[in-house]
């Protein structure tokens, strides 16, 4: 390539910026882990570079206005400088990994490491570097301000590295061949635990399959980061080694389902009384919770919920509540036993006040419950009405009118976890068997396969790097919220890619149009994606509202 800057050893002379395609021979090293090793500085480069245009962009856009507001609080500029995050934590994520690769000793770790840092590099640089210049403006574009500089080096790492298409391509061929990246996570600071752990976990497997709930239960195992008795008061590293071991095990835990949120609740703000009522026995699988929050004119903006609670009276004269309202896409409310509910308590308070947490026996009189068929035909979510459902005041949690803090503890309760299987998922290997099985692959769907290969991939380092700051007791924020946007984005596409590889195409009814068809309400559900490219904006870059 060019003949600047030239860099000197006792044994030889190259250029500094010189194609990566050829090692210098005074490196004892193959031709493949010279190029690997190059291509991962380059993309740590480009991390720097997807970093430093994020934070020159977000910093433009709290200051300058327009119109009278900051461009910071207008949508399309948070929204494309929350884009821009996520290319970011991509790939601060993957350099870091192919970092980590060089200093082990398999080289087709490096490689697979490699060649996903390179292909997340270039488009982060190149995307971010062309988004800054959007949000700069005309400043942007004059010779004075030093963006362009990052936007011709962001072009020139790509051209030094010969393009992203070639390491997507790389990505492809790797995971095909069988490479797979291996993850791994320090718990050494847990490790005298393991003994114990492995011992509890193996009491557990010898069990039939029917019977290990309850002891998963009994023995905190279930639920570990519960506080004692009913979990093991554990730390996340601690949480990370239980799951390691049940996996080695082939110990599935349980999937409490809405009981993972809605009794971490109780447990926090419930009475001794409904502690011992509801949390046994949701550990041992002997009831089932619904969530009653969303209504239909309260989604994303919860606050906005309407359902009335007024005082009265119950059939034997005790102190309660009568509810009426509806709320709607209420998940298994049909199958469940118990629901959490939020309904407005004070309709003169504020509206984020007046709001009261209320634990509702299903079964209850005046409750009717409508099932919602969805695009796959299923009937998982639901309608839910009430018409003066009576809840005594012992089935209030926390203080009336303060459900709205509540609520908050509810959706933000998390284990701390990492998918199992591969660096990649089932899914994807699923993908990879049935493109496997194939005799002629057309080379626009394997180069779509590597682009889909490479988000896995990045998903699973995000998961591990999110797991690794838990440990160390760091702020996950901005990784998580990457995770989220990232994942589910991922999970649609791969279900249309899948769909458009099928037989059927969409035409007939099969597993493919059922998962393409699914992965649609993965977008809404749980908070919007644009409503989270909007939160990651305010709170994660400190855009004005």
């Amino acid at each position: 390539m060019s003949n600047c800057c030239s860099r000197r050893t006792s044994r030889c002379r190259w250029p500094a910026w010189c194609s990566i395609r050829r090692p210098p021979r005074c490196f004892d090293v193959s031709r493949q882990r010279f190029t690997d090793i190059a291509a991962t500085l380059l993309a740590a480069e480009a991390a720097g570079l997807a970093r430093w245009t994020l934070q020159t962009a977000t910093e433009y856009a709290k200051v300058r206005e327009q119109f009278g507001k900051p461009i910071g609080s207008f949508q399309a500029v948070k929204h494309m400088c929350a884009e821009m995050l996520l290319r970011s934590e991509q790939v601060s994520v993957s350099a870091a990994d192919a970092a980590r690769a060089v200093s082990e000793s398999d080289d087709s770790q490096l490689s697979v490491a490699a060649a996903v840092a390179a292909a997340a590099g270039i488009e982060a640089a190149e995307s971010n570097a062309k988004d800054c210049i959007q949000v700069l403006g005309g400043i942007g574009i004059t010779w004075e301000h030093e963006a362009h500089l990052y936007l011709r080096r962001a072009y020139g790492i790509s051209h030094a590295l010969g393009g992203r298409r070639r390491w997507i391509r790389r990505v492809s061929a790797l995971t095909q061949q069988g490479v797979r990246r291996e993850l791994r996570i320090d718990l050494d600071s847990v490790a005298d635990l393991r003994p114990e752990i492995s011992a509890a976990v193996a009491d557990v497997a010898a069990l039939p399959v029917e019977k290990r709930q309850v002891a998963l239960a009994e023995s905190g195992l279930l639920a570990p980061h519960w506080p004692k008795p009913y979990g093991r008061n554990a730390s996340p590293a601690e949480q990370l080694l239980i799951d390691q071991e049940l996996a080695a095990a082939e110990v599935e835990r349980p999937d409490l389902v809405i009981g993972w949120w809605a009794v971490p609740t109780i447990l926090e703000h419930g009475s001794p009384e409904q502690i011992d009522q509801f949390v046994p026995a949701t550990l041992r699988g002997d009831l089932a919770w619904c969530q009653l929050f969303s209504e239909p004119g309260a989604g994303s903006d919860l606050a906005a919920l309407r359902m009335k609670a007024v005082r009265a009276e119950g059939p034997n004269g005790e102190p309660g509540w009568k509810l009426t309202g509806q709320k709607v896409w209420t998940s298994a409310a049909q199958k469940a036993h118990w629901g959490v509910c939020l309904a407005r308590t004070d309709a003169d308070a504020p509206k984020h006040k007046g709001i009261t947490y209320f634990l509702i026996d299903m079964k209850t009189p005046g409750i009717m419950i409508r099932p919602l068929r969805e695009i796959t035909g299923d009937e998982l979510f639901n309608e839910v009405f009430f018409d003066d459902v009576f809840v005594p005041d012992e089935m209030v949690v926390g203080t009336v009118n303060d459900g709205w803090r509540l609520a908050r503890t509810t959706l933000a309760n998390e284990r701390v976890a990492m998918a199992g299987g591969t660096a990649l998922g089932n899914p994807m290997e699923e993908l990879l068997r049935t493109l496997g099985a194939k005799a002629d692959v057309d080379p626009a769907d394997l180069d779509r396969l590597g682009g889909l290969i490479l988000t896995a991939q990045v998903g699973s380092l995000l998961d591990q790097r999110i797991a690794q700051l838990a440990v160390s007791g760091q702020d996950t924020g901005a990784q998580a919220s990457a995770r989220k946007l990232i994942g589910v984005r991922y999970r649609q596409a791969l279900a249309e890619f899948r769909l458009e590889l099928s037989d059927g195409g969409g035409a007939v009814r099969n597993q493919e149009v059922h998962d393409f068809l699914n992965t649609r309400c993965l977008t809404i559900a749980g908070g919007t994606e644009q409503i989270l490219l909007t939160v990651a904006g305010e709170r994660l870059l400190g855009l004005p509202r």
